[in-house]
């Protein structure tokens, strides 16, 4: 079970979410979801020979989510045609909802459909008939990417989430200075020094000097 996912269900929606969320260094398990049973046995043995502990195996891509919901996967494996509900319908649910990166099973006749997929959480495929050695390495590759992944929007939340603690300080400053009649200079040094006082971070001792002044605030002058 994946139990790096700081919240439930794998929502990742705050920069603080994203901050405290670190994939591990490799999978250690494995959601399989393929329809035909000789190649459902084949990858599972695959898997297993690997040293994944595998999860299913999932006959359609329904069973599939429900499964990764159930059991939250590091990662899946899924074929791309499957009953109910095919293999990138099932990933894009999967990587919204859980994160969980997918590897998809295809023919070369699907590749273009697989490509167009890249950005929904598929990343890696394999070409039937699958080796155990190609499922191990598409397994690695994929889960490398998916790690990359992260770290680069860890990185892209953390300058959100910078901006966006620039932005409160900064309608603080000017708050003091139009209301409480301070240079933009005293009025920097006010809210750290109130940080420093309360010891709180200077966003959140912003955050209050916006809810006092701010909108709806009590704006006046005080003694």
């Amino acid at each position: 079970m994946n139990s790096t996912v700081p919240t439930k269900a794998g929502k990742l929606q705050t920069a603080a979410d994203w901050a405290a969320f670190t994939p591990a260094s490799k999978p250690a398990s494995v959601l399989l979801a393929e329809d035909e049973h000789l190649v459902s046995l084949a990858m599972t043995h695959a898997l297993a020979t690997a040293g994944y502990v595998t999860v299913g195996p999932a006959v359609d891509g329904e069973q599939a989510v429900t499964l990764a919901r159930q059991a939250m996967p590091d990662i899946a494996v899924m074929d791309i045609h499957m009953p109910k509900r095919g293999g990138i319908s099932a990933a894009k649910e999967l990587f919204r909802e859980l994160l969980i990166p997918v590897v998809i099973v295809s023919a070369y006749s699907d590749m273009e459909q697989v490509s167009a997929a890249s950005d929904v959480g598929v990343f890696g495929y394999l070409v039937k008939p699958v080796t155990p050695d190609q499922l191990r390495a598409a397994i690695e590759v994929a889960w490398a990417g998916y790690v990359r992944y992260v770290h680069e929007r860890k990185q892209t939340e953390d300058l959100r989430r910078r901006l966006e603690d620039r932005r409160v300080i900064e309608q603080a400053k000017w708050l003091l200075v139009s209301k409480r009649g301070m240079t933009e200079p005293v009025a920097m040094q006010t809210l750290r020094q109130a940080a420093r006082d309360t010891r709180k971070g200077m966003t959140e001792v912003a955050a209050g000097v916006l809810a006092e002044l701010g909108e709806g605030g009590d704006g006046a002058q005080r003694e």
